[in-house]
């Protein structure tokens, strides 16, 4: 019998004044993504978002529109990725980044696997409709 259970998680592509994106290089893996994680039991979605972006880089956020919904296949995770506005806070290494970067749609293509890749290109994109999207952990699945 299959595990029918999913986890939820969400990701912040905080955006500045020039339309690009904050990366996180993350402690555990060395990848860059957005910040963000996995939603507790008992979280609402926004708190979950703003708690787990302030972990990772120090700033408070304010979600501006949810940008995509992506599941990971191999691992039965479903993120919902939200465009946001820093508030507040100072840009801080923490225990779960080591460094970041301001980028463009194009340099994220070039730093991150393209099933993080999409997440902030989508989030920079102003779409019709929220994208739906699945990948492997690294590609896009069709």
């Amino acid at each position: 019998m299959s595990d029918s259970r999913h986890s939820v998680s969400v990701a912040g592509v905080i955006v500045d004044d020039q339309g690009r994106a904050l990366l996180i290089q993350r402690r555990d893996n060395g990848h860059w993504e957005a910040p963000g994680g996995v939603l507790e039991q008992d979280e609402d979605i926004i708190t979950g978002l703003r708690r787990e972006v302030q972990e990772e880089t120090g700033l408070d956020v304010t979600p501006i529109a949810l940008t995509g919904v992506y599941k990971n296949m191999s691992r039965g995770i479903v993120a919902l990725v939200f465009r946001c506005k820093a508030e507040n806070g100072t840009l801080q290494e923490t225990n779960e980044s080591s460094a970041f970067r301001w980028v463009t749609a194009g340099e994220v293509i070039e730093l991150a696997d393209e099933a993080f890749a999409i997440r902030v290109v989508d989030a920079l994109t102003n779409h019709a409709s929220v994208p739906v999207r699945q990948h492997d952990g690294v590609r896009m699945l069709p």
